[in-house]
């Protein structure tokens, strides 16, 4: 963990984490749906919003992979590549 860390700090870069967001701001507002359609006894939106919440957990976790993971992991890959 702490060569993550490391990585991180010593390249200062932290781009790509505005996707990430977007994703979870789309599964909260699904979650939303869900607690509105319970409250209101409206089956589709509480259905509808359980869709939404999930489809944005999934994209939310795929889009930190895509954009952070695989980042982090190319720079530590490379840090620890024995010298030539």
């Amino acid at each position: 963990m702490r060569a993550i860390w490391r990585t991180v700090e010593e390249s200062g870069e932290e781009e790509g984490h505005a996707i990430p967001s977007l994703a979870a701001l789309v599964a909260a507002i699904g979650v939303l749906g869900v607690g509105i359609g319970a409250a209101n006894d409206t089956g589709w939106l509480a259905l509808g919003g359980g869709i939404v919440g999930a489809v944005g957990i999934v994209a939310y976790m795929l889009a930190q992979h895509l954009n952070i993971d695989y980042d982090v992991y190319r720079r530590l890959e490379r840090l620890e590549k024995p010298e030539e």
